[in-house]
């Protein structure tokens, strides 16, 4: 039943996308992991020699796809070629600061001190202008007092320095893109106005029409606009990242952030299968890519392929990184939860073993765990299960604050807020489960989803929805409810087909 109107709603679905904006062109072919040749184009002007400045090209090349291990060994080559390169040991630093937007979770003290290591080699080797001097001192800017200074606080000082050294070199079109990464990182998850990432957009869409085969340009505009109202307009960039850098494993992958926000499953799923393909074996990014995959065929009723997918990536040699941490638990959390297997939801081993992972480094990840297990024994109403993962949820929380992660934390504490309103219904406290599962619903509303998943485990207003739908016996709220879900979540499954039941119910 479930795949048969998967299928009919893929098809109703999918005739008006079509017709609205064409096929999707086929994503350019790659020659896999040990292949980096065909990154885009970059020119970031240096004063070091005509070896250095070709290799320089190709390490910014490789950074502006994130691709961090290929990224550091070319900056190294950079030095080989030229020791008085200083500019390579700023790239080494930013190389080293990782993913933008999956800060301060990957950004420890030890981390820092190094950065801050390598800054001072670069001033050491040899800055050429005032122009490299400003790179260069940006950073430095954002790791200046990290331990006394907030993960805001530093952001927004490296956001104006960025912004100044673009200013003062309006021909360095480097500068501009890179500042506008940092803008574009540098959001408030409350600001429903999304004026950062706007402001970075702006910035952006103009050099997408001039450099049309710069990588960062068009990456950095799918992330700004990687949010449910604004979606639409990273359209166009989405489309042409995997064809501008086919050899970057997250080139290939980033497109499925926009396609996954407007519900476009089969090309979400073909562009994380491309993606995985070029990852290989132990690569971070091809775990985050299954877990997009996943997601995907859930959404399509592909439930068989799903749990390939999941199979195939947790067969593969844990990765000690946030974002495989978060796919090692969110993938079995969706299996479950969204075909309500609520007994295996609330048994799910932690992916992989917890004696066979630094869990302890990644509270928000284990909590995708925690929160699957609670959801589970709560629908299968076994209340006091439940009530022991709300507890295990909030510990999680206070480890997340003691670790300043502030986001997680929030989105931690409104999991066991979700949990224990469900809980609630498993006793038939319906009021008291209806009403914790509206104030859940407005906080998640209030926040965005992060870039490390494809979308919330299961969307606090979704669980509001089926519990007014199935125990309170209002199915005219829920459908009200489940259309809030829609605008936001476009295409989800369990929202269309909970629409459809109480539509039904309600006589609509």
């Amino acid at each position: 039943m479930r795949r048969r109107l998967a299928t009919t709603l893929q098809t109703l679905c999918a005739v008006p996308v079509l017709l609205a904006i064409g096929a999707l062109a086929p994503v350019a072919a790659h020659e896999g992991p040990g292949n980096l040749g065909r990154l885009g184009k970059v020119d970031f002007k240096t004063g070091c020699n005509a070896a250095a400045q070709a290799e320089f090209n190709r390490a910014m090349a490789l950074y502006h796809s994130f691709a961090w291990p290929a990224a550091m060994v070319s900056f190294e080559a950079v030095l080989k070629a030229d020791p008085t390169c200083g500019l390579a040991h700023w790239g080494r630093a930013m190389t080293t600061l990782d993913n933008p937007f999956v800060w301060p979770a990957n950004l420890p003290a030890q981390k820092m001190t190094d950065i801050t290591a390598m800054l001072q080699a670069a001033r050491t080797a040899g800055l050429k202008t005032d122009r490299e001097k400003g790179y260069v001192e940006a950073v430095a800017a954002f790791v200046r007092d990290h331990e006394k200074l907030n993960h805001r606080t530093r952001l927004q000082a490296l956001d104006a320095e960025m912004a100044k050294l673009a200013a003062a070199n309006a021909d360095d079109k480097e500068a501009t893109i890179l500042s506008a990464l940092v803008t574009s990182a540098n959001f408030d998850p409350a600001d429903k106005t999304y004026a950062n990432q706007l402001k970075a957009a702006r910035t952006l869409e103009p050099l997408f029409k001039a450099l049309p085969n710069h990588p960062g340009v068009a990456h950095y505009l799918i992330h700004s606009y990687d949010y449910p109202p604004i979606a639409k307009h990273g359209l166009e960039a989405a489309r042409a990242y995997a064809k501008i850098a086919p050899d970057a494993t997250h080139a290939l992958h980033m497109p499925s952030h926009i396609f996954t926000r407007l519900g476009y499953w089969q090309e979400s799923i073909d562009a994380n299968r491309a993606s995985d393909k070029a990852a290989g074996e132990v690569v971070f990014d091809g775990h985050h890519a299954h877990d997009y995959m996943v997601y995907a065929h859930l959404q399509l009723a592909q439930d068989a392929a799903a749990r390939r997918a999941m199979q195939t990536s947790l067969a593969r040699k844990p990765v000690d990184h946030f974002g495989s941490a978060f796919a090692y638990a969110a993938m079995p959390a969706r299996v479950a939860l969204e075909r309500s297997d609520w007994k295996a939801a609330a048994v799910l081993p932690l992916q992989p073993a917890a004696n066979a992972y630094p869990w302890k480094k990644y509270p928000q990840a284990e909590a995708v765990n925690a929160f699957a297990r609670g959801i589970g024994a709560a629908r299968d109403n076994n209340a006091p299960l439940a009530r022991e993962q709300v507890a295990r949820l909030r510990t999680l929380r206070d480890a997340a604050k003691e670790a300043k992660l502030t986001y997680w934390a929030e989105q931690i504490d409104i999991q066991s807020a979700i949990v224990e309103a469900i809980a609630n219904c498993a006793e038939a406290k319906t009021d008291a489960c209806v009403d914790g599962l509206r104030q859940a619903a407005a906080r998640e509303d209030a926040t965005e989803k992060h870039a490390v998943t494809p979308g919330p485990i299961v969307p606090a207003r979704e669980l509001l929805a089926e519990m007014l739908l199935t125990i309170a016996k209002k199915p005219a709220d829920a459908l009200k409810e489940y259309e809030a879900v829609l605008a936001k979540e476009p295409n989800r499954y369990r929202a269309v087909t909970g629409a459809m039941y109480a539509a039904r119910a309600s006589g609509d």
